[in-house]
């Protein structure tokens, strides 16, 4: 009989070692050897003991039999994958250029090492009227806490101890002899850490429109049909989340589980709250601000198949569900959902990915879909569904007005507030009701505008936004275009052209200036830096305990505040100077996210939107929030400069602790793409130093390559790979 043999990635990041090597699987170990084990075996000369994963098994040797070395142990914290899994691994591998061990490791959940989580319960061993005897006895030694102790057992028989211990105020002395008598035993009893909660309880049903059930009922439909990508696109308080928790009741009645991924942590809070209401305890959670022993506990409880439905941003994908029918990317468009680190995977494309391997269906939800969504529910690559109507009967869409801030600068008014807002703060107070003020921050670094035309400094190649450098040059990122920063604007002349410096201490100290009565919040990355802090402000805001919440894009994404009827967005065009392809789009997103924060409930709603750039067709149409008027104005603008997802383009960054290496390995790579470009299918820009040209004494260099195919750039990356790259010089790619 033929012995198995098991092929194993070890777990080296280097690209020399990125292959499967074949090992010996001892015959005590066959039953713990499975698909995706981790494992420890002996590698190179010196057969050092290493970590590995089995990605799959063989019958017959690839060499000489007595050469290959034998499995040493199967590892306790391994957690089995799935064969899906090791596929979705090396397909993540494949596109966005990581190491094989890189990508198994983020679809592998850790299973570390904790102690488990203990609770303690006092049993009672004696019979009832045993115990009321007991009970007379005590009273009359007038013994108050064997009293309280007893008279607690004569109503349960088993009772936490820290119950007995915190409520009943029974010491541990007056216990110990309760246990020597035999009147009672202790029980340990280990438990998962439950990050949610145990407090909470079951609500009421969810009540569709008509809408809306046509939306679960088109969901449904694909979902036992062909299972392809779905795009629900839902204007702001349309209810797409009674709509995903209806799809999931169905799906989870026959015996699949769900994944609903949300893109911040911030909004967390309000969503589980929904979702533990519906399902209980087969809902869990999983983030960054969990402990480890919290994250390794829900994935447990995922893997044993405790759990119906797992929500959480980006990680959550890899919740190892055995028997997954459905994942959910809520906010679909957000940039959140993209990987920095290596592989810099993007959710909604590996998401489609796994559902692919598992059978199962997904389901991209927004009201302001991201452009590549769209663009292929248009081509028919993706399931369409829309929502017009906000679900509640008496919610209507805010009203909205742009304040020119041009127009105030001319007026004498050169504060933050525009003169319209504040009269709007006033009267919304004075009706005690709830005011949220967004200060656009995202992309604001590093770009210089004109507060008299509010025209950005622009590169004149790539119509993106020059970034500023500290030797007070200004230098385009996609080309490498460069300039001196202008003492005058460029568009007008005016001498008030200068980088943007306000935040939300700012905002909130002048807040509380103007309306010293007011109570105020504030909800930043400082004041969000504690586990819990994010569940803690947006509780006291929803129960009344503050007027005003002052924030960045954390605070305008998927709340529901139903006495929030006045949001103000500071200078709401800041991001579409971020330097990026995508500017206008994420400026569109966020200012229709955060008027449609407003008015949610039977309080009419009313927005103010303060912009230097009040024509630009991003802020109009969210003004109107007309989706469709931005998404065909953004899409001609990819089209006439070949950006995704027109075309696909991937990008690479060269990094090196010396420049000359990092600049000079840049150069070999648009010689090695000119090189295999003889057909001129591929669009070529840069190298040229990156939007961050150092960071910890590294330099960087990016290089991008166009192409309306994905197979070339696929291509051109597998050519890059196989170049001599030095010691000192790293790369990453990123495809788009």
């Amino acid at each position: 009989m033929l012995k198995p043999y098991a092929d194993v990635i070890i777990d080296i990041t280097h690209t020399a070692v990125d292959r499967a090597f074949q090992y010996e699987v001892p015959e005590e170990l066959s039953g713990q050897a499975v698909l995706g084990a981790k494992i420890r075996a002996p590698f190179g000369n010196g057969n050092r003991l290493r970590d590995g994963y089995i990605i799959g098994f063989s019958e017959k040797p690839e060499y000489d039999p007595l050469k290959i070395k034998k499995i040493a142990a199967v590892c306790e914290d391994g957690m089995p994958l799935e064969g899906q899994m090791i596929r979705l691994a090396a397909w993540m591998k494949e596109r966005y250029g990581s190491t094989m061990i890189q990508a198994l490791k983020t679809v592998l959940p850790a299973k570390r090492k904790l102690k488990a989580v203990e609770k303690k319960y006092l049993v009672r061993r004696v019979s009832r009227e045993e115990c009321e005897e007991l009970l007379a006895l005590y009273r009359r030694k007038n013994q108050k806490a064997r009293v309280r102790l007893l008279e607690a057992f004569l109503a349960d028989e088993v009772l936490p101890y820290e119950m007995v211990v915190q409520k009943l105020r029974v010491s541990a002395a007056s216990v110990k002899p309760f246990l020597e008598q035999g009147i009672c035993i202790l029980e340990t009893k280990s438990r998962f850490r439950n990050p949610i909660g145990e407090h909470l309880v079951r609500g009421d049903s969810v009540h569709l429109n008509e809408e809306q059930r046509q939306a679960v009922n088109g969901l449904l439909t694909v979902w036992r049909g062909d299972k392809r990508p779905c795009l629900l696109h839902g204007i702001t308080g349309s209810g797409k989340t009674e709509v995903y928790m209806e799809v999931i009741r169905r799906v989870v009645e026959e015996g699949r589980q769900a994944i609903v991924l949300i893109p911040e942590i911030a909004l967390t809070w309000q969503t589980v709250m929904r979702f533990y209401r519906q399902f209980g305890e087969r809902v869990s959670i999983v983030h960054s601000r969990l402990s480890a022993g919290e994250k390794s506990d829900q994935m447990e409880r995922a893997r044993r198949g405790e759990l119906d439905i797992m929500i959480g941003p980006r990680s959550a994908l890899f919740t190892p569900f055995s028997n997954l029918g459905l994942i959910i990317i809520d906010e679909e468009h957000e940039s959140a959902y993209k990987s920095e680190t290596v592989p810099k995977y993007h959710a909604v494309d590996t998401a489609i990915r796994r559902c692919e391997l598992a059978g199962a269906m997904t389901i991209l939800g927004s009201a302001t879909p991201s452009a590549a969504s769209y663009y292929r529910a248009q081509n028919g690559e993706y399931h369409f569904f829309q929502m017009k109507v906000r679900a509640k009967e008496l919610s209507a869409l805010p009203s909205v007005e742009i304040v020119d801030l041009r127009a105030e600068l001319k007026a004498g008014n050169r504060g933050i507030f525009s003169r319209r807002l504040q009269e709007l703060m006033v009267e919304t107070l004075g009706r005690r009701e709830q005011i949220l003020l967004f200060l656009n921050r995202r992309g604001y670094a590093g770009f210089v505008s004109c507060r008299a035309c509010g025209k950005a400094v622009k590169c004149p190649h790539c119509d993106v936004s020059l970034k500023v450098h500290r030797d007070g040059t200004l230098k385009c990122h996609y080309c490498g275009y460069e300039t001196v920063i202008p003492k005058t604007c460029p568009s007008c002349g005016s001498g008030y052209i200068a980088g943007f410096g306000t935040g939300t201490q700012k905002v909130e100290a002048m807040v509380k200036a103007m309306f010293p009565e007011a109570a105020v919040l504030r909800m930043d990355m400082d004041t969000t830096a504690r586990k819990g802090s994010h569940e803690a402000i947006l509780s006291a805001f929803a129960d009344g305990k503050a007027d005003i919440l002052i924030g960045t894009q954390m605070i305008v994404k998927g709340h529901d505040f139903p006495r929030v009827t006045l949001v103000g967005i500071l200078a709401a065009d800041l991001s579409l100077y971020s330097g990026g392809y995508e500017a206008g789009e994420r400026t569109f997103s966020l200012l229709t996210q955060a008027a449609g924060r407003a008015g949610r409930d039977s309080l009419p709603g009313h927005v103010v939107i303060q912009s230097y750039a009040p024509d630009h067709y991003s802020v109009e149409a969210a003004a109107s929030q007309d989706y469709e008027g931005f998404y065909w104005h953004e899409i001609l603008y990819r089209k006439l400069l070949r950006y995704p997802p027109v075309s696909r383009m991937l990008t690479l960054l060269i990094t090196s602790r010396e420049e000359e290496e990092a600049e000079a390995m840049a150069r070999t790579v648009k010689r090695q793409a000119e090189a295999i470009n003889e057909e001129g299918i591929l669009e070529l820009v840069g190298p040229a130093k990156a939007s961050v040209a150092k960071i910890n004494d590294i330099y960087r260099y990016m290089f991008y390559a166009k192409c309306e195919e994905e197979a070339p750039l696929l291509e051109l990356k597998q050519s890059i790979e196989a170049l001599e790259w030095g010691k000192n010089v790293q790369y990453q790619f990123d495809m788009e």
